[in-house]
């Protein structure tokens, strides 16, 4: 009976000592889970982040190809019909292709261009065509 009595308390102690470790064990992978998901909500955050200044910088450059196009329309003195216009939002170019009659026109046209793109640089590829 002394026998059952000590080995019945061997199995109490062995029992709460792994009762007492599981517990830790639960309290850890949930520190561990919570620092996991902080990382990650973290992370998702920093992409949404750049995700939005991206679209932004595309919009910005979207912008400024359509206030160059404009503006070179509504110029009486330029010949818009043969112009086209690309906006590029990493390098932050405008860049201007098709042809002009002049050089003068050529020239006038990148005035244009820069006056409406501030803050992007112009690249005037346009060539003169003669008549």
């Amino acid at each position: 009976m002394k026998k059952m009595s000590m080995m019945a308390a061997m199995v109490a102690v062995a029992f709460v000592s792994a009762c007492g470790n599981t517990a830790d064990g639960v309290k850890k992978d949930t520190e561990n889970a919570a620092e996991a998901t902080a990382e990650t909500a973290d992370k998702a955050a920093e992409k949404t982040s750049e995700a939005a200044a991206n679209t932004g910088a595309a919009v910005d450059a979207a912008m400024q190809t359509a206030d160059v196009k404009t503006a070179l329309i509504a110029d009486t003195r330029v010949d818009a019909s043969d112009i086209n216009v690309d906006t590029n939002k990493d390098t932050k170019t405008v860049t201007i292709h098709g042809t002009v009659p002049t050089a003068a026109m050529k020239t006038l046209v990148g005035e244009v261009a820069v006056d409406k793109a501030v803050g992007f640089r112009v690249v005037n590829n346009l060539t003169i065509r003669s008549k």
